[in-house]
C-alpha cells in the first residue's frame, strides 16, 4: 500500500509544470488588460447623447 502511494507522489513529482514568468506578471497583465477595457468603455460614454 505505502510503496504504491509513494510510486503516484513520485511520477506526480516529475510532472511540475514550470510558468514562463513569475505570477506577478501575470497579475499586472490582467491589471493592464481590465483598465484598457475600462477606458475603451469610458470614451463611448457620450455616444448616445449625440444623436
Amino acid at each position: 500500500m505505502h510503496a504504491a502511494l509513494f510510486a503516484a507522489v513520485e511520477e506526480t513529482a516529475e510532472r511540475t509544470i514550470e510558468l514562463p514568468f513569475p505570477p506577478l506578471v501575470f497579475g499586472l497583465a490582467a491589471f493592464a488588460g481590465l483598465v484598457s477595457l475600462l477606458l475603451i468603455t469610458f470614451a463611448f460614454r457620450s455616444v448616445g447623447t449625440r444623436h
